[in-house]
C-alpha cells in the first residue's frame, strides 16, 4: 500500500510518522511548494511531487493533511483518480461540500476516512465505555473543553481567516461536538457564542457552545486559543443520573506557567494535545485506518459522522453571528 502526503506541516509530519507503524509505504508528499515538502520527503526518503494531481497516479491513500478549505477539491480529485483518502477533519467547510464528498467517494467506490481523532484518545474511549455500559446512567450534561493557543504560523495564517477555517467555532471544538455526539446521539439544537464576535482584533478568542441532544442530554462545549505556546488542556465532564465521570489533562501535567508572552518560541503552528500512554492516539487512528483500507474492517468514525460535525460547526457559527439558537435539520442520505 503506498501512501502520498498532501501537507508537510505539523499534521502532515503528525500523520507521516503514524504510518511509519504500518506495513502501508509512504511514497511521497506534495505541499504548497516543493521548498515546504522537502524537508518531510528527506526525513522518509521519498519523492517531493511537483502538483498534488502527479501525486495521486503513483498512489494507492492520499491522506490529506491540508488547510480545510482545499479538502473539498483534494478529495474530489483523489475519489476520480481511484484513491483512497484519508482526510483531516473538518471533512469540509461546508455541509454541501462534504455531502458531494461522500457522494463522490461511493461513486467511485473508495473509502473516505475522517480523522476525528479524539474518538482515538484512551480516556475518551474509556469514559464512552463508561456510558455505554451504564455506569453513570442516563447522561443529564456533558461538559468539554479543549483549550490551547491561538493558531501562529510565519505567513498565510489560514487558521485565522474564518472563511478558510471557520474559526475556533469549528477548527478547534468540532473535536467535542464529535464527541458529545458520540456518546450522547444526535443533537436537536446548537447555541454558541465566540469573543471574535463582538472583539474581531482581540489577540485571543473563546468559544462556547451549547448542544441539546434529542434525548434532553445538554452538552457545553468550550473551546479557547488564549494560552501561551505549547500549552494544551482538556477536560471531561459526564454527569448521569447514577454517577460521575471525570477526567482533566492538568492532573497528569507539571506545574505549568500560562502567562501570555511575545513570541513563537519553538512551539508548532497549532498546540497538540498528549496522552500519557506508549502509542499515540494518531498512531493508533492510522492504524485503524490501515486496516480498515486493507480489508474493510470497521472504523469507529466514518465519513457521515464527519459531515454530521460540520452541520453541527456550521449550526454555532450562524448561532455566534445571530445571537439565537439554531436547530439541526435531520440531513438526509446521502445519495450517490
Amino acid at each position: 500500500m503506498k501512501v502520498g502526503i498532501a501537507g508537510a506541516g505539523f499534521m502532515g509530519t503528525t500523520h507521516a510518522e503514524a504510518w511509519t507503524h504500518t506495513d502501508a509505504q509512504i511514497s511521497g508528499v506534495v505541499a504548497e511548494t516543493t521548498e515546504e515538502a522537502r524537508p518531510l520527503a528527506s526525513r522518509y526518503s521519498v519523492t517531493v511531487f511537483p502538483n498534488y494531481v502527479s501525486m495521486l497516479s503513483e498512489v494507492d491513500v492520499v491522506d490529506i493533511c491540508t488547510p480545510t478549505h482545499l479538502h473539498y477539491e483534494m478529495v474530489m480529485q483523489a475519489a476520480a483518480a481511484g484513491v483512497d483518502i484519508v482526510c483531516e477533519k473538518p471533512l469540509a467547510r461546508t455541509v454541501n461540500q462534504a455531502r458531494q464528498m461522500i457522494a463522490a467517494c461511493r461513486d467511485a467506490g473508495v473509502h473516505l476516512l475522517v480523522a476525528h481523532v479524539v474518538r482515538f484518545f484512551p480516556e475518551y474511549v474509556l469514559a464512552k465505555k463508561a456510558v455505554a455500559e451504564g455506569q453513570v446512567g442516563h447522561p443529564g450534561v456533558i461538559r468539554l473543553s479543549r483549550g490551547s493557543y491561538r493558531p501562529q504560523k510565519a505567513v498565510g495564517n489560514w487558521f485565522l481567516d474564518e472563511e478558510k477555517s471557520g474559526g475556533i467555532l469549528m477548527d478547534l471544538m468540532i473535536h467535542d461536538y464529535d464527541y458529545a455526539r458520540w456518546i450522547a446521539g444526535e443533537i436537536e439544537s446548537v447555541f454558541a457564542k465566540k469573543i471574535s464576535t463582538i472583539h474581531p482584533e482581540a489577540p485571543v478568542d473563546y468559544g462556547l457552545a451549547i448542544l441539546t441532544h434529542k434525548n434532553g442530554t445538554l452538552s457545553h462545549i468550550a473551546g479557547a486559543w488564549a494560552y501561551p505556546p505549547p500549552t494544551f488542556r482538556t477536560h471531561i465532564e459526564i454527569a448521569g443520573d447514577a454517577g460521575l465521570i471525570e477526567f482533566d489533562s492538568d492532573d497528569t501535567a507539571p506545574l505549568r506557567d500560562l502567562l501570555l508572552k511575545t513570541g513563537r518560541g519553538d512551539a508548532p503552528d497549532v498546540g497538540l494535545p498528549t496522552s500519557t500512554i506508549s502509542e499515540s492516539p494518531y498512531t493508533t487512528q492510522i492504524k485503524e485506518f490501515y486496516r480498515t483500507i486493507l480489508d474493510g474492517s470497521p472504523v469507529r468514525v466514518s465519513a457521515e459522522d464527519g459531515l454530521v460535525a460540520v452541520q453541527i460547526s456550521q449550526a454555532a457559527i450562524k448561532s455566534a453571528e445571530s445571537g439565537e439558537a439554531v436547530h439541526l435539520d435531520t440531513l438526509p442520505e446521502v445519495v450517490s
